[in-house]
């Protein structure tokens, strides 16, 4: 019989077990019995900290989201014209997703099954469409190419981003890495979106094709 090592975590630390179970199982697929296992501690233990796994999941979701709403507050996000906000905000959203990289995988597998799923992904969708509004906005000013749909930049670019949390892990010491990925993205999506060299700001002579609306994932 394995006997549990005495309760050492605090809510953050288990919540940094949690996380990584859920990651590795799924969230449907993680028990109780699991994280008790996982933290070496009793399921009474963890009791001791939260009400559940429901609650492990919404304060794991909330860290990202915070995180995420944050960047739309600070003065880059606020002020300037509307290409220079989302530029800022994509370079933010990549430095946010690589220093909380666990939690925002976690957000981004989320599938609606319960009510904290639920509410988060109606959260992630709420932040999506602030980041589109400011592709519109830039698009309306000319800073944005118009033979390019706006709609298809907007899912491009949240796919280019979200996808960074199948394939990157920090690593020790990395220095400037955060910094180089971040300008890298945005210099990737907005080199050939904005208008000027390389760019096209003259109005293509025919309508482009209607892009078909993608289901959300």
């Amino acid at each position: 019989m394995t006997v549990a090592k005495r309760d050492t975590y605090t809510p953050e630390t288990l919540l940094d077990v949690a996380v990584r179970v859920f990651n590795e199982r799924g969230y449907d697929g993680t028990s109780m019995e699991h994280l008790s296992q996982a933290a070496g501690i009793s399921k009474s233990s963890i009791y001791h900290h939260v009400s559940g796994k429901e609650e492990l999941l919404r304060r794991a979701v909330s860290r990202a989201l915070d995180a995420l709403f944050a960047i739309l507050e600070e003065p880059g996000a606020s002020r300037g014209r509307a290409i220079e906000r989302v530029e800022y905000v994509t370079r933010r959203t990549v430095e946010v997703l690589m220093a909380e990289v666990s939690h925002v995988t976690l957000l981004l597998r989320v599938r609606g099954n319960t009510k904290t799923e639920r509410w988060a992904m109606e959260r992630r969708r709420e932040f999506d469409q602030r980041v589109a509004d400011l592709l519109k906005a830039a698009a309306a000013d000319g800073d944005l190419r118009a033979d390019v749909d706006i709609r298809l930049a907007t899912r491009l670019l949240f796919g280019m981003v979200n996808s960074l949390v199948e394939w990157y892990r920090p690593h020790p010491g990395g220095g400037h890495e955060g910094d180089q990925l971040a300008e890298t993205v945005v210099r990737l999506a907005f080199d050939g979106l904005r208008t000027g060299p390389g760019g096209s700001p003259e109005a293509p002579t025919e309508a482009p094709p209607e892009v078909p609306e993608v289901p959300e994932g």
